[in-house]
C-alpha cells in the first residue's frame, strides 16, 4: 500500500533528469560568472545607471514603475537589477550568476510543465535539455542586461504551470490530466493570471501569453480534441476565460509602444521593408536554430532583400503552416508548437521596428520552445516506428545535445569581454555600424582613440543617420583635440537625437569652450529638459549664463546644482565670484 507521503514524492528517474539539467547547465554557463559587465546596455541598466545603483529602495521602486527607462517599461526587470545592486554592488559575477540561476529555474519548469501536461518525462527532458544548452540562448542568460528574458521567462513558465493545474477540472474523459476539485480551480486561476501580470512586468514581449495559452488548450491539455466547425461550446468558452489575459495584453502593448516612441526606440523604416523582412527574419531564425553558426549580438537592418529571398521564405512558412493544420488532429504537437513559435515572435519580428537589428538570438528565448517540442515529439514517433528505434533516439538524441553543448561552450566564450564580442559579430556580419560603434567605444575605453576613431567613422559610413556613432566620433575627435573636426558630428548627433540628453550635454560643452554662448545656453536647456535632475548641466548651463550676463539666473542655477548634488565641484566658488565677473561677449560669427 502506498502511504500519502509516497505520492508525493517525485519518482527517482525524475529526480535524476531536474539533477542533470541542473548541474549541466551549472556547469556549461559557470564561466560567465568571471566575465565582467558588457558595454552595452549594461552601462544603462546598471553601470552608470544611478537609480539602479543605489540598490533596492523604495525612491527606485517607485522610479521603476513610474515611465519609461532606457526606452521599455519593465518594473519588475529594473527591481531585480536593484536588488543584485543591493546584494552585489557592481561585481559582475554576481549579476551573471542571477542569470544562469533564472536559467536553470526555467529549464526544470519547462521539464516540469510538459511532464505535467503529456505524461512523457524523457521527451519532455529532451525539450528542457535542448532549451538550457542551445547557443542561440546563450545571448540571454550571458547578457547581464537581458535580465528581461530569462526574469519574464521564469513567469511565463510559472503561468503555464497554474493555468495547467486549472485546466485539470476541464472536459471529462480527457487522457492527459484529470480532473481537480473545483474549489482550487480559482485559485489556480488567480495564480496564472497573477504569473502572466508579472511576465508582461517583466517584458513585453510576453504579451503573446494569452494565445499560447489557447494553444495548450488544443495540446496537451486536449480542451478542444472535439472541435467541429459549427460547435463552438469549447471555443467560446475558453475564449471567455482568457479576456482578463487579453486585457493584460493589450495594456502592456499600449504602454510598451509608448514607452519606446517616447525614447526614440521605434525606427521610421518604411512599410515596404518591414514587410520584406518579416519571412526572412522567420526563415532565418528557422536557420539557426536549426544550424546555430555565425551567431552574433547584432544582426544589422537589411532594408531590401532579393525578391526570391523573400518570396521563398514566404512559401517555406506557408507549407509548414499548411502542413501543421492538416495533422491538427493526428498530431496536434506540431499545430502546438510550429504556431507557439510563429505566434511569439510576432511582436519581435519587424511589424514595429524597434532598435536597429533585423533579428536577435535573444528573441528566441522563449519562441523556440515551440520548435523544440515539434522535433523532439517528430523524432520520436519517428523513431518509435522504426526497427531498434529506441536506439537510433538515443543515438541522436545524444549527438545533438552533444553538438548543442560543444557549440554553447564556443559562443559563450566570445562574451568574455566587449571587445571580444563586437569584434566577432564584426567577423561574421556585413555592414554592421553598431557593432563598428560599440568596438569603438570598448577600444577607446582602452585608450585606442586612433583605432576607436577608424571603427565610429566606419559606423557613420555605413550609416550616418545613427546618432550614437555620430555622437560618440565627435567625443572622440574632441578627445584628440581636433575641436573643428568634431563640431559638425556633435551637431548631427543633436539633430538626430533630440531626446538624447548626453548628446545635448556634450555639445553644450563643446559650444561652451568654443564661446558661443547662446549655441551653449540652448544645449544645456535642452538636456535639462530631457534631465532635470542633472547636477552638472545646472552648472554648465550657469557658467554660461555668467558669460551671457545673467547672473540672477546663474546663480538659480548653481543652487540647484548644490541642491541636487552638494559639494558639486565648482558650483560654490562660483556663487561666491559671480558679483566681480563681468559679461563675455561671444565671438563674431
Amino acid at each position: 500500500m502506498t502511504t500519502p507521503n509516497a505520492k508525493l514524492s517525485p519518482p527517482p528517474q525524475t529526480v535524476i533528469i531536474c539533477l542533470l539539467l541542473a548541474l549541466g547547465t551549472l556547469a556549461l554557463y559557470w564561466p560567465v560568472t568571471h566575465f565582467p559587465f558588457i558595454g552595452f546596455d549594461d552601462d544603462d541598466y546598471i553601470t552608470d545607471n544611478p537609480v539602479t545603483k543605489a540598490g533596492l529602495t523604495w525612491h527606485g521602486i517607485v522610479w521603476a514603475f513610474n515611465g519609461a527607462h532606457a526606452a521599455n517599461w519593465h518594473p519588475l526587470t529594473w527591481i531585480s537589477h536593484m536588488l543584485d545592486c543591493q546584494l552585489f554592488g557592481l561585481h559582475a559575477g554576481g549579476h551573471h550568476l542571477v542569470n544562469v540561476l533564472f536559467h536553470i529555474a526555467n529549464t526544470l519548469l519547462l521539464f516540469a510543465f510538459l511532464r505535467y501536461t503529456t505524461g512523457k518525462p524523457w521527451r519532455s527532458a529532451a525539450v528542457a535539455a535542448l532549451f538550457a544548452w542551445h547557443p542561440l540562448h546563450v545571448e540571454s542568460v550571458a547578457w547581464i542586461a537581458e535580465r528581461k528574458d530569462v526574469l519574464s521567462a521564469f513567469f511565463w513558465l510559472l503561468t503555464l504551470l497554474a493555468y495547467a493545474r486549472y485546466a485539470r477540472g476541464g472536459r471529462p474523459g480527457n487522457s492527459t490530466v484529470t480532473p481537480a476539485p473545483d474549489r482550487h480551480r480559482k485559485t489556480f486561476y488567480g495564480l496564472a493570471l497573477l504569473s502572466c501580470a508579472c511576465a508582461m512586468l517583466s517584458k513585453p514581449m510576453a504579451v503573446t501569453l494569452p494565445f499560447v495559452l489557447l494553444l495548450l488548450d488544443l495540446w496537451p491539455l486536449q480542451r478542444i480534441s472535439g472541435f467541429r466547425i459549427g460547435n463552438s461550446k469549447f471555443p467560446v468558452r475558453l475564449l471567455v476565460e482568457k479576456i482578463p489575459f487579453f486585457v493584460l495584453s493589450l495594456t502592456a502593448s499600449a504602454l510598451t509602444f509608448l514607452a519606446q516612441r517616447g525614447g526614440g526606440a521605434v525606427s521610421p523604416v518604411e512599410w515596404s521593408s518591414r514587410l520584406g523582412n518579416v519571412p526572412v527574419a522567420y526563415a532565418r531564425y528557422l536557420s539557426k536554430l536549426f544550424w546555430p553558426t555565425d551567431l552574433a549580438i547584432v544582426y544589422p537592418y537589411v532594408y531590401h532583400w532579393p525578391a526570391a529571398a523573400i518570396a521563398g521564405s514566404v512559401l517555406l512558412l506557408l507549407l509548414l503552416s499548411a502542413l501543421a493544420l492538416v495533422l491538427v488532429r493526428p498530431r496536434p504537437w506540431l499545430a502546438a508548437g510550429w504556431f507557439w513559435f510563429l505566434g511569439t515572435l510576432v511582436p519581435v519580428i519587424g511589424f514595429v521596428q524597434v532598435g536597429a537589428q533585423s533579428m536577435a538570438d535573444r528573441y528566441t528565448y522563449i519562441p523556440s520552445i515551440g520548435l523544440f517540442i515539434v522535433v523532439v515529439w517528430g523524432v520520436s514517433e519517428y523513431c518509435a516506428a522504426r526497427p531498434n528505434g529506441n536506439l537510433l533516439l538515443t543515438l541522436l538524441g545524444g549527438s545533438v545535445l552533444a553538438g548543442c553543448v560543444l557549440a554553447t561552450s564556443i559562443q559563450i566564450n566570445y562574451w568574455r569581454n566587449t571587445a571580444n564580442l563586437f569584434f566577432r559579430a564584426l567577423q561574421v556580419t556585413t555592414k554592421n555600424y553598431v557593432a563598428d560603434n560599440a568596438l569603438g567605444k570598448a577600444l577607446e575605453n582602452a585608450g585606442q582613440y586612433e583605432s576607436a576613431r577608424e571603427l565610429y567613422q566606419d559606423a557613420v559610413n555605413i550609416e550616418p543617420r545613427y546618432a550614437v556613432s555620430q555622437f560618440n566620433l565627435g567625443i572622440c575627435l574632441l578627445e584628440m583635440g581636433r575641436k573643428s573636426d568634431a563640431l559638425p558630428h556633435l551637431a548631427a548627433a543633436a539633430q538626430l537625437a533630440p531626446d538624447n540628453a548626453d548628446a545635448q550635454f556634450n555639445l553644450g560643452v563643446f559650444f561652451a569652450q568654443d564661446h558661443q554662448w547662446t549655441e551653449a545656453a540652448r544645449c544645456f536647456d535642452a538636456t535639462l529638459k530631457l534631465r532635470p535632475d542633472s547636477a552638472a548641466a545646472h552648472f554648465h548651463l550657469g557658467e554660461v549664463l555668467v558669460q551671457l550676463g545673467q547672473p540672477s539666473k546663474a546663480a538659480a542655477e548653481f543652487h540647484e546644482a548644490l541642491r541636487l548634488q552638494p559639494g558639486f565641484p565648482g558650483a560654490k566658488r562660483a556663487l561666491d565670484e559671480l558679483p566681480t565677473r563681468p559679461p563675455a561677449p561671444e565671438p563674431a560669427s
